[in-house]
Protein backbone atom coordinates (compact mmCIF):
# COMPACT_ATOMS: atom_id res chain seq x y z
CA UNK A 1 0.00 0.00 0.00
CA UNK A 2 1.61 3.42 -0.79
CA UNK A 3 1.18 6.32 1.25
CA UNK A 4 0.20 10.08 0.90
CA UNK A 5 0.24 12.97 2.52
CA UNK A 6 -2.71 16.05 1.07
CA UNK A 7 -1.16 19.28 2.60
CA UNK A 8 -4.38 21.83 2.70
CA UNK A 9 -5.46 24.71 4.81
CA UNK A 10 -8.16 26.52 5.34
CA UNK A 11 -7.78 29.40 3.89
CA UNK A 12 -10.92 30.25 1.52
CA UNK A 13 -12.88 26.85 1.57
CA UNK A 14 -11.30 25.50 -1.98
CA UNK A 15 -7.76 23.71 -0.23
CA UNK A 16 -9.43 22.08 1.97
CA UNK A 17 -12.54 20.73 -0.63
CA UNK A 18 -9.79 19.60 -3.12
CA UNK A 19 -8.21 17.71 -0.35
CA UNK A 20 -11.26 16.09 0.42
CA UNK A 21 -12.57 15.41 -3.10
CA UNK A 22 -8.83 13.51 -3.82
CA UNK A 23 -9.40 11.32 -1.16
CA UNK A 24 -12.49 10.38 -2.10
CA UNK A 25 -11.94 9.37 -5.05
CA UNK A 26 -9.09 7.35 -4.77
CA UNK A 27 -11.79 5.83 -2.34
CA UNK A 28 -14.48 5.29 -4.33
CA UNK A 29 -11.69 3.71 -6.91
CA UNK A 30 -10.27 1.53 -4.58
CA UNK A 31 -6.81 2.75 -4.94
CA UNK A 32 -4.50 0.78 -2.79
CA UNK A 33 -2.92 4.05 -0.95
CA UNK A 34 -3.08 4.84 2.46
CA UNK A 35 -4.18 8.85 2.15
CA UNK A 36 -3.27 11.00 4.78
CA UNK A 37 -4.39 14.99 5.33
CA UNK A 38 -2.35 17.41 6.76
CA UNK A 39 -3.07 21.18 7.78
CA UNK A 40 -0.15 22.94 7.64
CA UNK A 41 -1.64 26.11 9.66
CA UNK A 42 -2.17 23.78 12.80
CA UNK A 43 1.44 22.53 12.38
CA UNK A 44 2.55 26.01 11.93
CA UNK A 45 0.38 27.42 14.22
CA UNK A 46 2.98 28.33 16.67
CA UNK A 47 4.87 30.88 14.42
CA UNK A 48 1.90 32.28 13.33
CA UNK A 49 3.09 36.34 13.51
CA UNK A 50 -0.30 37.25 12.65
CA UNK A 51 -2.00 35.33 15.36
CA UNK A 52 0.67 36.58 17.82
CA UNK A 53 -0.35 40.20 16.94
CA UNK A 54 -3.56 40.08 16.31
CA UNK A 55 -5.20 37.36 18.09
CA UNK A 56 -6.36 36.23 14.68
CA UNK A 57 -4.91 33.41 12.32
CA UNK A 58 -3.83 34.05 8.86
CA UNK A 59 -6.19 32.13 7.45
CA UNK A 60 -9.07 33.29 9.46
CA UNK A 61 -7.92 37.12 8.52
CA UNK A 62 -8.33 35.96 5.13
CA UNK A 63 -11.55 34.70 4.92
CA UNK A 64 -13.25 37.56 7.24
CA UNK A 65 -11.56 39.99 4.90
CA UNK A 66 -13.33 37.86 1.85
CA UNK A 67 -16.47 38.02 4.01
CA UNK A 68 -16.23 41.88 4.49
CA UNK A 69 -15.15 42.70 0.92
CA UNK A 70 -11.87 44.36 1.75
CA UNK A 71 -9.79 42.84 -0.72
CA UNK A 72 -9.11 46.64 -2.37
CA UNK A 73 -5.09 46.58 -2.28
CA UNK A 74 -4.56 42.72 -1.88
CA UNK A 75 -1.63 42.63 -4.72
CA UNK A 76 0.30 45.30 -2.47
CA UNK A 77 -0.44 42.77 0.66
CA UNK A 78 0.63 39.91 -1.18
CA UNK A 79 4.74 41.12 -1.03
CA UNK A 80 4.32 41.81 2.89
CA UNK A 81 2.68 38.50 3.65
CA UNK A 82 5.18 36.72 1.45
CA UNK A 83 7.72 38.67 3.26
CA UNK A 84 6.60 37.73 6.30
CA UNK A 85 6.55 33.72 4.99
CA UNK A 86 10.23 34.32 3.93
CA UNK A 87 11.26 35.53 7.50
CA UNK A 88 10.58 32.49 9.00
CA UNK A 89 11.27 30.08 6.05
CA UNK A 90 14.18 28.49 7.83
CA UNK A 91 11.68 27.51 10.96
CA UNK A 92 9.02 26.45 8.64
CA UNK A 93 11.63 23.96 7.16
CA UNK A 94 12.61 22.81 10.53
CA UNK A 95 8.93 22.03 11.66
CA UNK A 96 8.29 20.60 8.05
CA UNK A 97 11.40 17.92 8.89
CA UNK A 98 10.92 17.31 12.38
CA UNK A 99 7.04 16.41 11.35
CA UNK A 100 8.22 14.13 8.35
CA UNK A 101 11.56 11.98 9.80
CA UNK A 102 10.37 9.10 10.12
CA UNK A 103 7.53 8.93 8.60
CA UNK A 104 6.07 6.07 6.05
CA UNK A 105 5.17 8.47 2.33
CA UNK A 106 5.78 7.62 -0.35
CA UNK A 107 3.87 11.06 -2.25
CA UNK A 108 3.60 14.21 -0.97
CA UNK A 109 0.85 16.37 -2.38
CA UNK A 110 0.22 20.17 -1.99
CA UNK A 111 -2.94 21.86 -2.92
CA UNK A 112 -1.82 25.01 -1.26
CA UNK A 113 0.22 28.34 -2.35
CA UNK A 114 2.79 30.09 -0.65
CA UNK A 115 4.53 27.79 1.13
CA UNK A 116 5.60 25.09 -1.35
CA UNK A 117 9.25 26.16 -0.99
CA UNK A 118 9.12 25.01 2.32
CA UNK A 119 7.18 21.86 2.01
CA UNK A 120 9.94 20.31 -0.56
CA UNK A 121 12.97 21.81 1.18
CA UNK A 122 11.62 20.21 4.97
CA UNK A 123 10.81 17.04 2.81
CA UNK A 124 14.14 16.37 1.23
CA UNK A 125 15.59 16.87 4.14
CA UNK A 126 13.05 14.18 6.46
CA UNK A 127 13.03 12.08 3.38
CA UNK A 128 15.08 12.53 0.58
CA UNK A 129 13.63 11.02 -3.14
CA UNK A 130 9.92 11.18 -2.12
CA UNK A 131 8.30 13.14 -4.56
CA UNK A 132 6.31 16.41 -4.62
CA UNK A 133 3.12 17.59 -6.45
CA UNK A 134 1.46 20.59 -6.25
CA UNK A 135 -2.03 20.71 -7.77
CA UNK A 136 -2.66 24.55 -8.53
CA UNK A 137 -6.42 25.23 -6.84
CA UNK A 138 -6.70 28.40 -8.86
CA UNK A 139 -6.67 28.58 -13.05
CA UNK A 140 -3.28 30.45 -13.10
CA UNK A 141 -0.38 31.28 -10.99
CA UNK A 142 0.34 34.52 -9.63
CA UNK A 143 3.71 34.90 -9.43
CA UNK A 144 6.38 34.91 -7.98
CA UNK A 145 6.28 32.46 -4.64
CA UNK A 146 2.67 31.98 -5.25
CA UNK A 147 1.81 28.48 -6.52
CA UNK A 148 5.38 27.53 -8.83
CA UNK A 149 8.61 27.60 -7.47
CA UNK A 150 11.94 27.07 -9.36
CA UNK A 151 12.22 23.64 -7.54
CA UNK A 152 12.40 19.79 -8.71
CA UNK A 153 8.90 18.89 -8.56
CA UNK A 154 5.88 18.11 -10.22
CA UNK A 155 2.92 20.44 -11.30
CA UNK A 156 -0.72 19.62 -11.87
CA UNK A 157 -2.24 22.43 -13.65
CA UNK A 158 -5.99 22.82 -14.65
CA UNK A 159 -5.57 25.20 -17.63
CA UNK A 160 -3.26 25.85 -19.93
CA UNK A 161 -2.63 29.56 -19.04
CA UNK A 162 -1.08 27.56 -15.92
CA UNK A 163 0.81 25.01 -17.86
CA UNK A 164 2.64 27.30 -19.93
CA UNK A 165 3.71 29.30 -16.91
CA UNK A 166 5.01 26.04 -15.39
CA UNK A 167 7.05 25.71 -18.51
CA UNK A 168 8.42 29.46 -18.95
CA UNK A 169 9.79 28.63 -15.43
CA UNK A 170 11.45 25.71 -16.46
CA UNK A 171 9.98 23.09 -15.52
CA UNK A 172 10.30 19.32 -17.58
CA UNK A 173 6.98 19.12 -19.90
CA UNK A 174 7.23 15.57 -18.48
CA UNK A 175 6.58 16.66 -14.90
CA UNK A 176 4.30 19.24 -15.74
CA UNK A 177 0.56 17.72 -15.86
CA UNK A 178 -2.54 19.67 -17.92
CA UNK A 179 -5.87 18.39 -16.61
CA UNK A 180 -9.72 19.01 -17.60
CA UNK A 181 -10.24 21.73 -15.76
CA UNK A 182 -10.27 22.60 -11.40
CA UNK A 183 -10.98 19.65 -8.58
CA UNK A 184 -14.84 19.60 -8.11
CA UNK A 185 -16.55 17.62 -5.24
CA UNK A 186 -17.48 14.49 -6.89
CA UNK A 187 -21.34 15.24 -6.13
CA UNK A 188 -21.03 17.47 -8.61
CA UNK A 189 -21.10 14.24 -10.79
CA UNK A 190 -24.02 12.84 -9.78
CA UNK A 191 -27.24 12.89 -10.98
CA UNK A 192 -29.46 15.56 -9.22
CA UNK A 193 -33.18 14.64 -9.32
CA UNK A 194 -35.46 17.47 -9.02
CA UNK A 195 -38.93 18.88 -10.13
CA UNK A 196 -38.58 22.36 -11.59
CA UNK A 197 -42.29 23.58 -11.03
CA UNK A 198 -43.20 21.77 -7.91
CA UNK A 199 -39.27 22.68 -6.00
CA UNK A 200 -39.20 26.74 -7.12
CA UNK A 201 -42.99 26.83 -6.01
CA UNK A 202 -41.81 24.66 -2.70
CA UNK A 203 -39.25 27.35 -2.20
CA UNK A 204 -41.89 30.19 -2.93
CA UNK A 205 -40.87 30.86 -6.56
CA UNK A 206 -41.93 31.06 -9.87
CA UNK A 207 -41.46 28.22 -12.12
CA UNK A 208 -42.07 29.81 -15.07
CA UNK A 209 -39.37 33.23 -14.09
CA UNK A 210 -35.38 32.75 -14.82
CA UNK A 211 -33.77 32.10 -11.85
CA UNK A 212 -30.63 33.50 -11.01
CA UNK A 213 -28.82 31.75 -8.62
CA UNK A 214 -26.17 34.24 -6.28
CA UNK A 215 -23.22 32.66 -3.70
CA UNK A 216 -20.34 34.27 -2.84
CA UNK A 217 -18.80 31.38 -1.05
CA UNK A 218 -18.98 29.90 1.89
CA UNK A 219 -18.53 33.25 3.95
CA UNK A 220 -21.03 34.87 1.91
CA UNK A 221 -20.32 38.95 0.71
CA UNK A 222 -21.77 42.29 1.76
CA UNK A 223 -21.74 42.32 -2.09
CA UNK A 224 -25.28 39.81 -2.05
CA UNK A 225 -27.21 42.50 -0.13
CA UNK A 226 -26.48 45.06 -3.05
CA UNK A 227 -27.20 43.13 -6.02
CA UNK A 228 -30.27 41.69 -4.75
CA UNK A 229 -31.54 45.97 -3.88
CA UNK A 230 -30.05 46.65 -7.92
CA UNK A 231 -32.33 43.49 -9.61
CA UNK A 232 -35.00 44.01 -7.26
CA UNK A 233 -35.10 47.89 -8.33
CA UNK A 234 -34.91 46.86 -11.72
CA UNK A 235 -37.68 45.88 -14.45
CA UNK A 236 -36.26 42.42 -15.04
CA UNK A 237 -38.52 39.36 -15.26
CA UNK A 238 -36.42 36.97 -12.64
CA UNK A 239 -36.14 35.65 -9.42
CA UNK A 240 -33.28 34.52 -7.32
CA UNK A 241 -31.96 32.04 -5.23
CA UNK A 242 -29.51 33.85 -2.74
CA UNK A 243 -26.79 31.09 -0.53
CA UNK A 244 -25.44 33.56 2.12
CA UNK A 245 -23.15 30.54 4.20
CA UNK A 246 -22.41 30.95 7.31
CA UNK A 247 -22.99 34.77 6.84
CA UNK A 248 -25.97 35.23 9.11
CA UNK A 249 -25.47 38.63 9.48
CA UNK A 250 -26.46 38.73 5.47
CA UNK A 251 -28.62 36.31 5.44
CA UNK A 252 -30.93 38.09 7.94
CA UNK A 253 -30.84 41.36 6.33
CA UNK A 254 -31.82 39.52 2.98
CA UNK A 255 -34.60 38.39 4.57
CA UNK A 256 -35.43 41.55 5.55
CA UNK A 257 -35.43 43.18 2.59
CA UNK A 258 -38.76 44.23 1.14
CA UNK A 259 -38.87 42.55 -2.67
CA UNK A 260 -40.54 43.44 -5.78
CA UNK A 261 -39.02 40.04 -7.17
CA UNK A 262 -39.57 36.19 -5.97
CA UNK A 263 -36.47 35.46 -4.11
CA UNK A 264 -35.44 32.50 -1.67
CA UNK A 265 -32.94 33.10 0.94
CA UNK A 266 -30.65 30.24 2.14
CA UNK A 267 -28.07 30.11 4.70
CA UNK A 268 -25.03 27.48 4.61
CA UNK A 269 -26.01 24.16 2.90
CA UNK A 270 -24.60 21.07 1.23
CA UNK A 271 -27.48 21.01 -1.79
CA UNK A 272 -25.55 23.26 -3.65
CA UNK A 273 -26.15 21.56 -6.69
CA UNK A 274 -29.41 20.60 -6.24
CA UNK A 275 -29.94 24.61 -5.79
CA UNK A 276 -28.05 25.13 -9.15
CA UNK A 277 -29.70 22.49 -10.98
CA UNK A 278 -33.12 24.27 -10.25
CA UNK A 279 -31.47 28.03 -11.69
CA UNK A 280 -30.46 29.25 -15.33
CA UNK A 281 -27.45 31.57 -14.74
CA UNK A 282 -24.93 32.14 -11.53
CA UNK A 283 -23.71 35.27 -10.09
CA UNK A 284 -20.74 35.01 -7.61
CA UNK A 285 -17.16 36.12 -7.44
CA UNK A 286 -14.83 34.59 -9.75
CA UNK A 287 -13.31 32.28 -7.24
CA UNK A 288 -11.99 29.04 -9.39
CA UNK A 289 -14.26 26.76 -7.34
CA UNK A 290 -17.71 28.26 -7.83
CA UNK A 291 -16.80 29.25 -11.36
CA UNK A 292 -16.40 25.66 -12.01
CA UNK A 293 -19.22 24.35 -9.92
CA UNK A 294 -21.52 26.15 -11.58
CA UNK A 295 -20.15 25.43 -15.26
CA UNK A 296 -20.25 21.79 -14.29
CA UNK A 297 -24.16 22.25 -13.47
CA UNK A 298 -24.84 23.78 -17.05
CA UNK A 299 -24.90 27.37 -15.41
CA UNK A 300 -23.52 30.33 -17.65
CA UNK A 301 -22.18 32.68 -14.74
CA UNK A 302 -21.86 36.02 -13.86
CA UNK A 303 -18.47 37.59 -12.56
CA UNK A 304 -16.76 41.11 -11.44
CA UNK A 305 -13.12 41.38 -11.70
CA UNK A 306 -11.41 44.89 -10.59
CA UNK A 307 -9.49 46.51 -8.06
CA UNK A 308 -11.12 44.64 -5.47
CA UNK A 309 -10.60 41.15 -7.06
CA UNK A 310 -8.39 39.12 -5.51
CA UNK A 311 -5.20 39.02 -7.99
CA UNK A 312 -4.88 35.20 -8.02
CA UNK A 313 -8.46 35.35 -8.96
CA UNK A 314 -8.31 37.78 -12.33
CA UNK A 315 -7.36 35.29 -14.89
CA UNK A 316 -10.93 33.67 -13.78
CA UNK A 317 -12.53 36.39 -15.43
CA UNK A 318 -10.76 36.01 -18.44
CA UNK A 319 -11.31 32.88 -19.06
CA UNK A 320 -14.83 32.78 -18.26
CA UNK A 321 -14.54 35.90 -21.54
CA UNK A 322 -12.43 33.37 -23.60
CA UNK A 323 -14.29 30.32 -22.88
CA UNK A 324 -17.75 32.31 -23.80
CA UNK A 325 -19.08 30.39 -20.05
CA UNK A 326 -20.42 33.84 -19.19
CA UNK A 327 -20.09 37.80 -18.38
CA UNK A 328 -17.26 39.33 -16.62
CA UNK A 329 -18.10 43.02 -15.22
CA UNK A 330 -15.93 45.37 -14.00
CA UNK A 331 -18.36 46.31 -11.22
CA UNK A 332 -21.43 44.87 -10.29
CA UNK A 333 -23.10 48.07 -8.96
CA UNK A 334 -22.78 49.54 -12.52
CA UNK A 335 -23.18 46.07 -14.84
CA UNK A 336 -25.72 43.85 -12.70
CA UNK A 337 -28.92 44.78 -14.13
CA UNK A 338 -27.41 44.94 -18.09
CA UNK A 339 -26.00 41.71 -17.64
CA UNK A 340 -29.21 39.36 -15.78
CA UNK A 341 -31.14 40.97 -18.43
CA UNK A 342 -28.72 39.06 -21.26
CA UNK A 343 -29.20 36.00 -19.28
CA UNK A 344 -32.59 36.58 -18.95
CA UNK A 345 -33.26 36.87 -22.33
CA UNK A 346 -33.59 32.80 -23.29
CA UNK A 347 -31.91 33.40 -26.88
CA UNK A 348 -28.64 34.89 -25.50
CA UNK A 349 -28.25 32.67 -22.47
CA UNK A 350 -28.94 29.54 -24.84
CA UNK A 351 -25.06 31.16 -26.92
CA UNK A 352 -23.50 31.11 -23.09
CA UNK A 353 -24.63 27.85 -22.29
CA UNK A 354 -23.09 26.62 -25.76
CA UNK A 355 -20.11 27.44 -24.23
CA UNK A 356 -21.18 25.93 -21.13
CA UNK A 357 -21.85 22.55 -22.52
CA UNK A 358 -18.04 22.18 -24.26
CA UNK A 359 -16.26 22.54 -21.27
CA UNK A 360 -15.96 18.70 -19.70
CA UNK A 361 -14.15 18.82 -16.77
CA UNK A 362 -13.13 15.91 -15.00
CA UNK A 363 -10.05 16.94 -13.22
CA UNK A 364 -11.11 15.12 -10.03
CA UNK A 365 -11.17 11.79 -11.74
CA UNK A 366 -8.06 12.16 -14.15
CA UNK A 367 -5.30 13.45 -11.63
CA UNK A 368 -5.52 9.69 -9.16
CA UNK A 369 -4.50 8.33 -12.43
CA UNK A 370 -1.07 10.96 -12.83
CA UNK A 371 -0.89 10.62 -9.10
CA UNK A 372 -0.46 6.91 -9.45
CA UNK A 373 2.23 7.31 -12.32
CA UNK A 374 4.56 9.29 -10.86
CA UNK A 375 4.24 6.80 -7.73
CA UNK A 376 5.09 4.43 -10.53
CA UNK A 377 7.96 6.53 -11.67
CA UNK A 378 9.38 6.40 -8.50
Amino acid sequence: MKSLELVFFDAGGGHRSAANALSEVARLEGRDWNVQLMNLQELLDEMDVFRKLTGIRLQDIYNLMLQKGWTLGSPQLLPLMHGVIKLLHGQQVAMLEKYWRGKNLDLLVSVIPNFNRALFQGLAKALPGVPMVTILTDMADYPPSFWIEKQPQYLICGTEKARQQALAMGHSPDRVFLTSGMILNPKYYQPVEVDRSRDLAALGLDPKRPTALMMFGGEGSAKMLDIARLLNSSKLDLQVIAICGKNDKLRARLQAMPRRIPMHIEGFTREVPRYMRLSDFFIGKPGPGSISEAVAMGLPVIVECNAWTLPQERYNATWVEERKVGIALKSFSSGIVEAAGRMVDARQRAEFAAGVQAIRNRAVFEIPEILAGILARH
